[in-house]
């Protein structure tokens, strides 16, 4: 298992070792110990799945304090573009977002901190699945706009995308008041 830095701070590319010969393959997304080894400490309380049909974004995700939640995502069906913004104030990153491509095929993870906003762009029909550090509360539930100018991520749509209802009416980052 190796873990990969990207430009924001505390967020990860994990790639797994994957084994593989004609008859398939075989890799493990999770395993405590290997993610101890690479100074991943998380002890993730939920796992979650979503299918999206190509072109929906969803996002930007987060769940407040007092239980604010980690994520370790994956797609296991498909292609989507997924993303992590950093929305700790404190943080030398803060409003920054790492991209890129997670898929059935590259097999790469994302480990998301506790603290960024998360949202993805199914390029094809998506499988996405989620470890997660604590457990879903509906009354700390949050996010931001996906389209949101401070943050200006350079989606890679193709057309308009498919928004749920509540993704639609998600406030700007400078509206809202964070405290992780």
């Amino acid at each position: 298992m190796k873990k990969i830095e990207t430009p924001v701070k505390d967020l990860y590319i994990i790639e797994p070792e994957v084994y593989s010969d004609e008859r398939g393959y075989f890799y493990e997304p999770f395993n405590a110990d290997k993610f101890k080894k690479i100074g991943i400490h998380n002890e993730f309380r939920q796992a979650s799945q979503s299918f999206s049909r190509q072109g929906v974004l969803r996002g930007f995700h987060f769940q407040k304090s007092p239980k604010p939640m980690a994520k370790l995502v994956r797609c296991s069906s498909g292609r989507l573009w997924d993303v992590a913004v950093d929305l700790r104030s404190d943080s030398p990153t803060y409003r920054k977002w790492f991209g890129l491509e997670l898929s059935q095929d590259n097999h790469k993870m994302l480990f998301i901190p506790a603290g960024f906003g998360h949202g993805f762009y199914a390029l094809t029909d998506c499988v996405l699945n989620y470890l997660n550090s604590n457990t879903f509360d509906g009354t700390l539930d949050a996010g931001i706009a996906w389209d949101d100018p401070s943050i200006d991520v350079k989606w890679p749509l193709t057309a308009s995308p498919s928004l749920s209802q509540k993704d639609q009416t998600l406030p700007l980052l400078k509206d809202i008041d964070l405290v992780w």
